[in-house]
């Protein structure tokens, strides 16, 4: 197969699932056009091709953290603004529009706009992943309705729709969109299990650990929720400190409510990020919103780490009380759950060996690529491409 895969930016979470994605099909022989703005290194193997903007603001679905600078988000735009960068994407599509054999956009977003009005144009079939970052602005009435309208109609006339979980198909987009369940494939974001694995913890010689330690991963965002691990950390801090990886706005304010109780190593390498997983006696996380999936705690599990976080949305599919604890959406709450298992390092082991088999089963990157393919090359069977 060809295929044309479109993302909106480089992107973090999204942006990955989607080069492992390329990856794995650039591993099976296909050719793929991997497409964004300021692309970077792109994916190895695939034909990875820059996506000019007309200017130097980049359209983004979230502000990130990293980029504080030169940002938009495409939900608060004008139709006037939206459509201006519509072209670009188009553009860029249409360069690859004759070779392409499936068109597969990301987001519902500008990207879903320009999949849909080039695949039709060429009469080609074309997909969209749907990530909840992209779709959920809309719930609290953003994005400009004459925008909206048109992702929308892109969403409706997609050939397929992929979703990470039941909870983004059914509360984030069937509660806006009605649409008949057997148009989507639940397909969850995958995990190397030679990177995230039990074995794989040495090479952390430079950050100087003490074990056991709380590891919580993400942006020092108010809505990824580090404030709230801050505040449950004073439940258990005797017991063990916490780190955490990633940067943000809140780094400074939250380094002082923490203080002896744990760390902030700032950004890290994906390799040191890894190992920190595996090595941690347990993950933590409490977003303020509901996780659409929450790639960090399929990590852990293929690590062997439990997790203890706020339950609600998509963590409830991938952490069961066999490899983990979901808690009330309250400090208290996450505070004391860590505690415990802290306190349990046997009933921690035995949590670590089930989460190892469970990624396994359900989450190991090569088994969901499989089946990615498999998804793909039927529309484009069914097409005659």
């Amino acid at each position: 197969m060809n295929i044309a895969t479109l993302l909106l930016n480089q992107g973090r979470g999204s942006g990955e699932v989607a080069r492992q994605q390329s990856r794995h099909l650039v591993a099976q022989g296909h050719r793929v056009f991997f497409m964004h703005p300021h692309m970077g290194e792109g994916v190895a193997g695939a034909e990875n091709l820059d996506v000019p903007l007309h200017n130097a603001t980049m359209p983004v679905h979230e502000y990130l953290p990293a980029k504080a600078a030169n940002q938009r988000a495409v939900n608060q735009m004008s139709p006037e603004e939206a459509f201006s960068y519509l072209a670009d994407y188009e553009k860029a599509l249409e360069a690859v529009a004759s070779e392409c054999d499936i068109f597969y956009g990301h987001h519902a977003n500008l990207t879903a706009i320009a999949t849909h009005e080039v695949a039709r144009r060429h009469g080609k079939p074309f997909v969209l992943f749907l990530h909840g970052t992209g779709i959920e602005p809309r719930h609290h009435g953003q994005f400009h309705d004459e925008v909206w309208e048109r992702i929308e109609l892109a969403i409706r006339e997609a050939d397929g729709i992929l979703v990470t979980t039941e909870y983004v198909r059914d509360f984030l987009i069937r509660n806006l969109i009605d649409l008949p369940k057997d148009r989507f494939i639940v397909l969850p974001c995958g995990v190397d299990l030679s990177e995230f694995h039990p074995d794989r913890t040495h090479g952390l010689d430079e950050f100087n650990l003490s074990d056991p330690f709380v590891l919580c991963p993400g942006a020092l965002t108010a809505a990824k929720g580090p404030q709230n691990v801050v505040a449950a950390s004073k439940f258990y801090a005797d017991l063990a400190p916490t780190l955490f990886i990633g940067d943000g706005e809140l780094r400074g304010e939250l380094e002082t409510e923490l203080g002896d109780r744990g760390r902030f190593l700032g950004f890290v390498s994906a390799d040191h990020k890894a190992r920190l997983i595996n090595r941690a006696a347990v993950l933590t996380a409490a977003p303020e919103k509901k996780e659409h999936f929450g790639i960090i705690y399929a990590e852990a599990l293929a690590g062997g780490t439990p997790v203890a976080a706020y339950g609600g949305g998509g963590v409830d599919s991938i952490v069961s009380h066999e490899v983990g604890v979901l808690t009330e959406r309250n400090p208290e709450s996450l505070g004391r759950a860590i505690r415990s298992l802290l306190e349990s390092p046997e009933q921690r082991r035995a949590m670590g060996a089930a989460g190892r088999l469970r990624a396994e089963a359900e989450y190991a990157d090569h088994k969901l690529g499989a089946r990615l393919e498999a998804w793909l090359d039927g529309f484009v069977q069914k097409a005659g491409c």
